[in-house]
């Protein structure tokens, strides 16, 4: 999308030109307005601005000393003079200057907009023919490109080591004929690229490079540039701003690098589908510290970024986002409590904490707070499944010590989540395999002993049950109740017994429990509908 700037002190004029345009490709072209040069130049120091449509005369600053001052800051702005003065003088400057078109204000809309439509479309040339030019200008340098990047991952590993002497260093870059200062500070920008699904390597290298081409693009004019692709597959610049030393570096110099990586991101959508993510240092650092400010960026990026979504991180400390003292403390007796669920054994209420964690606690814009919660609970789950011995049936569980390896601390604390659920899927397992096998024993107890006391009080002593859970424990399991399942087991051994005829029929009962013969008749007949008696009759007529 482009932006358009409309400068003209008579309000009329602005407003009817802001509604026609307004309406006349909103998909394309976002408009804005300024009834003056100062409150025109405000809008340029917020926002990039690829077209400005203004009037010259106007009081106070003309346009033709508004523009020299939006050129020197954005080289690629348009501009389109429009006023009512046909004057010789006015329309010798204006074509004096690069891009700048020049009308009457007589001409009429439709040739106003004609005109901002052929600016658009020469914009949209002008992306396509540098960038093939750069393209070939980057194979030229391909080797040195492979020299130099080999070298700046090599300092980012220990700056603050390597940057004692600055004099090697020097003497390194000239011979690398690495153009940035070193006796400037340096700017970092750490650039996440989400590819699509299923892309080559070669796709993935061929959509890298028209990053790449994007970047020198949009902002090779105005800063000196050199990036590497880090050992996460993430792109690292190191910038510094070709800007007269006068100029507000941390303000002014931010701005234009925004809304230069806004068309990165706009045309890396638009032309390769493909969101970026920018992690932006908001100052410059000294060359002996850029791998301290590194390592700032990557775990700003971890924390902050979520969905695929292209956002411009910057490094800045926001103290209103910043939790009180009492929210940290609670936040830490959160976690510590996690950590002791776990610790004995209480996975349930272990995960059901951890799902209220990372939906509320996780909002925290404390970086190193949020760190050390992950690594203090994801170290606790890592013991807890060493400890009983679950490392065979969680896939991967050594990622938990490694929260690079997560796209961001969100999809970190996710992991935990889903490693979790995983451990508590296998608990709740094994403690049906645990509760089979009790009820198993507390079964075959009862039929080796049919011919003893199996209340419920005893067999809770000899299982160590509470009696009370034991019976609701063995319903659970076995669905039917425990007295139920001990008549059962007398009436089928009673059954077997009476098939030896050699057997009295007082001994029979006395083997399944019943010393009174009188208490096993009445027992057996309300079973089966008849007396032992009669059922040995049955069984010797059969």
């Amino acid at each position: 999308m482009y932006r358009l700037l409309i400068v003209d002190d008579e309000e009329i004029i602005t407003d009817g030109l802001y509604e026609v345009f307004s309406s006349y490709n909103p998909e394309q072209l976002d408009v804005y307005k300024a009834y003056s040069a100062t409150e025109a130049l405000e809008w340029l120091a917020r926002s990039r601005i690829d077209i400005i449509l203004t009037d010259i005369a106007m009081p106070g600053m003309n346009g033709l000393e508004l523009i020299e001052k939006v050129q020197n800051f954005w080289p690629k702005c348009k501009v389109v003079f429009l006023t009512g003065h046909n004057n010789f003088e006015y329309t010798y400057r204006a074509i004096q200057m690069t891009n700048v078109r020049y009308l009457l204000k007589t001409e009429g809309y439709d040739k106003i907009i004609d005109t901002v439509e052929v600016v658009m479309n020469e914009i949209y040339q002008e992306k396509f023919t540098s960038k093939w030019l750069e393209r070939s200008r980057e194979q030229l340098y391909a080797y040195q490109f492979m020299a130099q990047g080999e070298y700046m991952r090599h300092l980012l590993q220990d700056s603050k080591y390597l940057g004692k002497d600055m004099e090697i260093l020097r003497n390194e870059f000239n011979e690398l004929e690495i153009s940035l200062d070193l006796n400037k500070g340096v700017w970092l920008v750490l650039g996440r690229l989400t590819y699509p699904k299923g892309k080559t390597y070669l796709e993935k290298s061929n959509i890298l490079s028209a990053v790449r081409d994007m970047w020198e693009y949009h902002l090779f004019e105005k800063l000196q540039s050199m990036e590497i692709i880090d050992k996460y597959g993430d792109i690292l610049w190191f910038i510094q701003p070709c800007l007269d030393t006068n100029d507000d570096l941390d303000g002014r110099f931010s701005k234009y690098l925004e809304g230069s990586l806004e068309l990165v991101q706009q045309e890396s959508i638009h032309l390769l589908e493909l969101p970026i993510i920018f992690t932006v240092s908001s100052h410059s650092c000294q060359w002996n510290r850029i791998t301290e400010k590194y390592e700032q960026l990557r775990q700003l990026q971890q924390f902050k970024v979520g969905r695929n979504i292209p956002m411009i991180i910057w490094d800045t400390h926001n103290e209103q986002n910043q939790k009180s003292p009492a929210d940290k403390t609670t936040q830490k007796y959160r976690m510590e409590s996690m950590v002791a669920n776990l610790d004995s054994n209480k996975i349930e209420e272990f995960f059901i904490h951890l799902k209220t964690f990372i939906t509320s606690e996780i909002a925290t814009d404390d970086v190193h707070q949020l760190m050390e919660a992950y690594y203090a609970i994801a170290l606790s789950l890592y013991s807890y499944i060493n400890r009983l011995e679950l490392s065979t049936h969680i896939f991967n569980y050594d990622k938990l010590l490694r929260i690079d390896d997560h796209r961001s601390i969100m999809d970190g604390f996710h992991f935990l989540k889903d490693t979790t659920e995983k451990i508590l899927h296998i608990h709740k397992i094994r403690e049906r395999d645990k509760a089979s096998c009790i009820i198993e024993n507390i079964c075959k107890y009862i039929e080796d002993h049919l011919n003893e006391d199996l209340s419920l009080v005893k067999l809770a002593e000899i299982h160590f049950f509470n009696p009370s859970y034991l019976s609701y424990f063995f319903k659970q399991e076995y669905g039917m109740n425990l007295s139920e399942y001990i008549e059962k087991c007398r009436i089928l051994k009673a059954k077997e017994l009476l098939e030896n005829r050699k057997l009295k029929i007082r001994d029979v009962g006395v083997a399944v429990g019943y010393a009174s013969a009188h208490s096993f008749t009445r027992f057996f007949k309300k079973v089966t509908g008849m007396t032992p008696k009669e059922y040995r009759g049955n069984l010797i007529r059969k």
